[in-house]
């Protein structure tokens, strides 16, 4: 179930809901305007006995590793909502309306697609779930900038955006949609939960460097954490953009090396993250001593699986992460052993967002009793819940973005296993990392588009 397809340009009213057979055996496209009956809607799924959801995950590029874990952690929702497999946190989640019969009753589908961790790849990708695989849902995704790409496209398209690992404060800022939902944390979050950390152990008097992905997620990133570090009273001697699957990072590592910096923070992801801090350890960063401190470096976001890729270069490096699969919990065990069972390996923070995304919009369709998506929206709204894996969880609806408790984590140093990677300094509560809904600008946009 390739991304293959290409389509042109989509039309904002027009949208396929199903095709004839026209002379000559093509498939002749059937269009409706979506709000000439209030029942119509995009892909309504009607009498059919199953409903098709829509995984978009980055299945190459330098988010590969993460979208694999994506679509493991996909596979598995879609087997417990059709009451398959041990429940996993089906048996957990509270409230919950699910059933494991599916989704209303309809058997839960899939096809899945290519985003390269690229927007318009992505956006191509979904088009085509869309249009030609009738998805009633899309989700996926480990780059902010295809995120924002793909929660447009579906905005337009009416049809709901569970977003997988996205950071960038623009998602659920600027970039907000109505038909769009963020369970992942985001960069200020990050900031804020990493700063009193960051005091503690490095105190207030820092000379920061900072390497920074150049799209949406590395500019509010960068961003997120200089504010936090300037507020402790570091200086920030240098912001340097650096192109997403760059490979080779040495020509940005050498000016850190001579320029009075002390502290190098990599505002980068995936296997980036993982090729510029091997490279600046290489580089022999790590033993230095600048202005009578030792040399630090911060990886404000990071993952098992980028933990794991960067070997021990990460041991001791702080950060923060979504989940991890450590956690004692009731529900992120529950999860573990789940994934476990199927895969034969610990889930990450990807998966584990990706899961829980299937599993909110399958309970929100419960919940109103229709896959109508304006109805399913205002389920999702101002839904409180727990039992997911990071305590309790607020959607909240002015901006569709989750509130929930930030792990503070740092590269362990004596791994007990290949998994045992990241060491949970401090579990920060909601309440530390949460803002007023108006501190981003934006406008989520209609109920019915």
């Amino acid at each position: 179930m390739g991304d293959k397809l290409k389509f042109g340009s989509l039309d904002r009213r027009l949208f396929l809901k199903g095709s004839t057979v026209a002379a000559g055996g093509l498939a002749a496209p059937t269009f409706f305007m979506r709000n000439a009956y209030a029942k119509d809607f995009t892909n309504d799924p009607g009498n059919s006995s199953s409903v098709t959801l829509g995984f978009n995950v980055p299945q190459t590029g330098p988010y590969a590793d993460e979208g694999a874990d994506e679509l493991r952690a996909f596979q598995l929702a879609v087997k417990h909502l059709n009451g398959e497999g041990d429940g996993g946190m089906m048996n957990t989640f509270k409230p919950s309306s699910l059933k494991g019969n599916g989704v209303l009753g309809k058997k839960v589908e899939y096809v899945t697609g290519d985003t390269q961790t690229k927007s318009d790849a992505a956006r191509a990708s979904a088009k085509r779930m869309i249009e030609k695989d009738g998805v009633l849902m899309v989700s996926g995704g480990s780059s902010s900038g295809v995120a924002i790409a793909v929660q447009s496209l579906c905005q337009e398209a009416g049809v709901i955006f569970m977003s997988g690992l996205t950071h960038s404060n623009d998602t659920t800022g600027k970039d907000r949609r109505r038909y769009g939902f963020r369970h992942f944390f985001n960069a200020y979050m990050s900031g804020a939960a990493l700063g009193p950390v960051l005091e503690k152990e490095m105190g207030k008097e820092r000379q920061a460097y900072h390497l920074t992905a150049d799209y949406t997620w590395g500019w509010t990133q960068e961003e997120s954490i200089k504010n936090t570090t300037e507020g402790l009273g570091w200086q920030t001697q240098a912001t340097v953009k650096t192109p997403v699957g760059a490979g080779d990072f040495s020509q940005y590592i050498t000016p850190v090396l001579n320029s009075g910096a002390d502290t190098l923070i990599l505002n980068h992801y995936g296997k980036d993250m993982v090729n510029s801090l091997t490279q600046a350890v290489q580089f022999g960063l790590r033993d230095k001593q600048v202005n009578g401190k030792n040399f630090e470096i911060i990886v404000p976001l990071f993952s098992r699986l980028m933990a794991q890729g960067a070997g021990d270069s990460i041991k001791g490096i702080l950060g923060t992460t979504n989940w991890n699969w450590s956690l004692q919990d009731e529900a992120s065990q529950a999860f573990v052993r789940s994934f476990g069972q199927e895969y034969g390996f610990p889930p990450s923070q990807a998966a584990h967002t990706c899961y829980v995304q299937t599993l909110l919009y399958a309970n929100a369709c419960e919940m109103a009793g229709t896959f109508y998506p304006p109805e399913v929206i205002r389920a999702l709204e101002g839904f409180e819940f727990d039992g997911m894996g990071n305590g309790k969880t607020l959607y909240r609806a002015e901006d569709h973005q989750c509130f929930k408790d930030v792990l503070v984590v740092r590269g362990n140093t004596t791994p007990s296993s290949q998994f045992d990677l990241l060491q949970v300094v401090q579990q920060v509560p909601a309440k530390q990392v949460s803002y007023a809904p108006d501190f981003f600008p934006g406008e989520l946009g209609p109920y019915e588009v």
